[in-house]
Protein backbone atom coordinates (compact mmCIF):
# COMPACT_ATOMS: atom_id res chain seq x y z
CA UNK A 1 0.00 0.00 0.00
CA UNK A 2 1.43 3.26 -1.07
CA UNK A 3 1.88 6.46 1.55
CA UNK A 4 3.17 9.98 1.22
CA UNK A 5 5.92 10.43 4.14
CA UNK A 6 4.82 13.90 4.30
CA UNK A 7 1.04 13.73 3.81
CA UNK A 8 -1.28 14.16 7.07
CA UNK A 9 -3.74 11.96 6.03
CA UNK A 10 -0.98 9.11 5.71
CA UNK A 11 0.45 10.05 9.14
CA UNK A 12 -2.95 9.39 10.27
CA UNK A 13 -3.17 5.84 9.09
CA UNK A 14 0.43 5.09 10.28
CA UNK A 15 -0.98 6.05 13.32
CA UNK A 16 2.13 8.87 13.62
CA UNK A 17 -0.45 11.36 14.31
CA UNK A 18 -3.20 10.90 17.03
CA UNK A 19 -6.76 10.76 16.06
CA UNK A 20 -9.75 8.25 16.86
CA UNK A 21 -10.29 6.13 13.51
CA UNK A 22 -14.23 5.78 13.97
CA UNK A 23 -14.33 2.93 11.11
CA UNK A 24 -11.68 1.41 9.03
CA UNK A 25 -11.86 -1.64 6.80
CA UNK A 26 -8.75 -2.65 3.87
CA UNK A 27 -10.06 0.12 1.80
CA UNK A 28 -10.55 2.49 3.99
CA UNK A 29 -10.38 4.67 7.24
CA UNK A 30 -13.02 7.45 8.63
CA UNK A 31 -11.96 10.40 11.47
CA UNK A 32 -14.11 13.05 12.42
CA UNK A 33 -13.22 16.58 10.88
CA UNK A 34 -11.26 18.84 13.09
CA UNK A 35 -13.23 21.91 11.39
CA UNK A 36 -16.91 20.31 11.06
CA UNK A 37 -19.26 21.90 8.86
CA UNK A 38 -21.79 20.19 10.13
CA UNK A 39 -23.04 18.24 13.26
CA UNK A 40 -22.25 14.74 11.40
CA UNK A 41 -19.16 15.52 9.76
CA UNK A 42 -16.90 12.41 8.57
CA UNK A 43 -13.84 11.94 6.17
CA UNK A 44 -13.45 8.86 4.51
CA UNK A 45 -10.20 8.74 3.22
CA UNK A 46 -8.59 5.84 1.16
CA UNK A 47 -5.54 3.38 3.03
CA UNK A 48 -3.24 4.25 -0.56
CA UNK A 49 -2.10 7.65 -0.66
CA UNK A 50 -3.34 9.18 -3.77
CA UNK A 51 -2.97 13.08 -4.68
CA UNK A 52 -6.25 14.19 -6.47
CA UNK A 53 -8.84 11.27 -8.35
CA UNK A 54 -7.83 12.36 -11.29
CA UNK A 55 -4.43 10.50 -10.48
CA UNK A 56 -6.61 7.20 -9.89
CA UNK A 57 -5.42 4.34 -12.36
CA UNK A 58 -7.64 2.44 -13.79
CA UNK A 59 -7.70 -0.44 -11.83
CA UNK A 60 -8.31 2.02 -8.83
CA UNK A 61 -11.97 3.32 -9.66
CA UNK A 62 -13.79 0.88 -7.40
CA UNK A 63 -12.30 2.61 -4.41
CA UNK A 64 -15.13 4.90 -5.48
CA UNK A 65 -17.81 2.74 -5.08
CA UNK A 66 -16.54 1.59 -1.82
CA UNK A 67 -16.22 4.97 -0.34
CA UNK A 68 -20.45 5.64 -1.08
CA UNK A 69 -20.82 1.82 0.72
CA UNK A 70 -18.88 3.03 3.95
CA UNK A 71 -20.96 6.65 3.80
CA UNK A 72 -24.63 5.04 3.32
CA UNK A 73 -23.54 2.66 6.35
CA UNK A 74 -22.03 5.44 8.46
CA UNK A 75 -24.82 8.09 7.37
CA UNK A 76 -27.03 5.11 8.95
CA UNK A 77 -25.42 4.52 11.85
CA UNK A 78 -25.10 8.16 12.81
CA UNK A 79 -29.06 8.44 12.15
CA UNK A 80 -28.69 11.23 9.52
CA UNK A 81 -29.77 9.16 6.54
CA UNK A 82 -33.45 9.18 6.84
CA UNK A 83 -33.27 12.89 6.42
CA UNK A 84 -30.63 13.07 3.90
CA UNK A 85 -26.89 13.64 4.13
CA UNK A 86 -24.21 15.22 1.59
CA UNK A 87 -21.19 13.41 -0.10
CA UNK A 88 -18.65 15.63 -0.86
CA UNK A 89 -15.43 15.63 -2.66
CA UNK A 90 -13.15 18.37 -3.54
CA UNK A 91 -10.80 18.14 -6.47
CA UNK A 92 -7.35 20.53 -6.76
CA UNK A 93 -6.99 24.33 -5.22
CA UNK A 94 -9.82 26.02 -7.15
CA UNK A 95 -12.04 22.85 -6.40
CA UNK A 96 -11.51 23.61 -2.48
CA UNK A 97 -9.14 20.83 -1.80
CA UNK A 98 -6.56 21.31 1.27
CA UNK A 99 -4.90 17.96 2.05
CA UNK A 100 -4.04 16.04 -1.58
CA UNK A 101 -4.85 12.62 -0.36
CA UNK A 102 -8.73 11.86 -1.84
CA UNK A 103 -10.95 11.98 0.30
CA UNK A 104 -14.81 12.25 1.06
CA UNK A 105 -16.79 14.16 3.38
CA UNK A 106 -19.98 12.88 4.15
CA UNK A 107 -21.80 15.65 6.22
CA UNK A 108 -25.16 15.74 7.85
CA UNK A 109 -27.58 16.64 11.13
CA UNK A 110 -28.72 19.38 9.47
CA UNK A 111 -30.86 20.95 6.29
CA UNK A 112 -28.65 22.40 3.69
CA UNK A 113 -28.98 23.97 0.12
CA UNK A 114 -31.81 26.21 0.06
Amino acid sequence: MAHDPECIFCKIDRGEIPSEKLYEDDKVFVIADINPAAPVHLLIIPHEHTPTLLDLEDDQHDIIGHVFKVAAKLAKQKQVAEQGFKVLHNVNHWGGQRVFHIHFHLLGGRKFGE
